[in-house]
């Protein structure tokens, strides 16, 4: 895999994932507990064989910096000529910031001229998925493509979200029309159309002649799904290469997480008994920062005149450094250093890193970013309109999200056992 260069496009607002993404970049923001967005996709590039690798960053990028300074860049060899270089813009071609996907790897096309790779992964750090790069790429040469681009099955009344795709028999794309209102659907399966997952193998050759032309193009975008890939389908050798699960008929585990309530579900997934995306696969490990922290505790249980103080935690994520004190929660996921007092109760919840719950403090159904502290015989989730009042942010689905702005600022150190 010396021969190929991964391009991570991580510097989209997240402005749908307000207010987890007021201070940090989507890929920054926590998931599934001790995870960061952009640990899968960087994962997948360091399982399938890709060491060298830039991450384009624009919005409120130090967050994500920092997250790849201390846990990423350990995984580099760059005595084999590896590397995890992070860009924010730097506009040597022209004053403006990214315009579009096209014109972010444009601006940063001296580095892979520099690196003088065969084929160039262009990648989305903003997804949750695990994916084998190598086989698309594999798949890429085989055909002898110009480009390829990964798809997946979207069920039709989602075709307005994605780039839709018209393929031939033999994989090739005839047609592609970004984010209609009804696209095609796959023949033979009138309830679904074949999407774009964001995920292109260009020949590095082919990719400078693109980039290059579409940047003089006054009516252009400067996006590879609204404008590269439309132009050249009818002319170059353009292919998709189906993410499939274990078999050829099972849908593969993808999400976007661009909005809130897909946030919280995806998240939510985690903690069913047989998830879909298993975090436990030796195989293929999603790695990630890991301060050190002691092991999560739970207190109080075996105590005989403890019986309603008892700390427990039920299909449940609970990660290092968090303490459940004669708590109880049941399906969440509680990120590192969380601390739980006695009598609380979470439900449904997703509990960023720091966060405590008080004596009596009663929450459902959240998500509560860093440090927030919930007083003592507080309520979250159980009145929407209090919620709201108290500056919340509640979703169409009836999560609550509180920012890391919301605890309050006269919030006793010690919130007691």
């Amino acid at each position: 895999m010396n021969n190929i260069m991964a391009v991570i496009l991580a510097g989209g607002k997240g402005a749908r994932l307000d207010p987890l993404t007021r201070d940090r970049a989507k890929p920054a923001v926590p998931f599934g507990g001790q995870y960061r967005i952009i640990d899968f996709t960087l994962s997948n590039c360091l399982n399938s064989g890709i060491g060298k690798i830039v991450m384009l960053t624009q919005y409120k990028s130090m967050s994500l910096e920092k997250h790849v300074n201390l846990g990423w860049r350990r995984f580099f060899r760059h005595e084999f000529g590896e590397f995890l270089d992070v860009l924010p813009p730097q506009q040597r071609i022209d004053e403006s910031w990214y315009l579009g996907t096209a014109d972010a790897v444009y601006q940063n096309i001296y580095v892979l001229e520099r690196e003088r790779p065969d084929y160039v992964v262009i990648l989305a750090g903003d997804h949750i998925y695990k994916m084998d790069y190598a086989s698309m790429v594999d798949f890429h040469i085989r055909h002898d493509a110009e480009l390829t681009v990964g798809t997946l099955r979207v069920p039709r009344a989602e075709c307005r979200h994605f780039g839709i795709i018209e393929v031939d028999a033999a994989s090739r794309i005839v047609g592609f029309e970004e984010k209609p209102i009804a696209g095609r659907t796959i023949p033979g399966d009138d309830q679904h159309c074949l999407a774009s997952m964001g995920i292109y193998v260009f020949s590095a050759r082919f990719l400078y002649e693109q980039l290059l032309a579409d940047a003089v193009r006054q009516d252009s975008s400067h996006d590879f799904g609204k404008n590269i890939i439309p132009s050249i389908v009818d002319t170059h050798r353009v292919y998709e290469f189906r993410f499939r699960g274990k078999t050829d008929d099972e849908d593969a585990y993808w999400r976007d997480v661009g909005t809130l309530d897909s946030f919280y579900q995806a998240n939510m997934d985690l903690v069913s008994v047989t998830p879909q995306l298993n975090l436990y696969e030796s195989s293929w490990p999603i790695r990630t920062f890991q301060p050190n922290y002691p092991p999560p505790k739970f207190v109080f249980g075996s105590r005989d005149d403890s019986v309603d103080r008892r700390g427990e935690a039920l299909d449940s994520i609970v990660c290092p450094g968090s303490i459940i004190s004669g708590g109880d929660v049941r399906r969440s996921i509680l990120g590192p250093s969380v601390r739980i007092n006695s009598f609380a109760q979470v439900e449904d919840s997703i509990l960023f890193d720091g966060v405590q719950i008080g004596r009596h403090a009663r929450v459902r159904r959240a998500i509560i970013d860093k440090g927030v502290i919930i007083q003592g015989a507080d309520e979250v989730g159980y009145d929407h309109d209090a919620d709201r009042r108290r500056g919340y942010t509640v979703t169409e689905e009836g999560i609550v999200v509180i920012p890391k702005a919301g605890h309050r600022d006269d919030a006793p150190r010690d919130m007691g056992q």
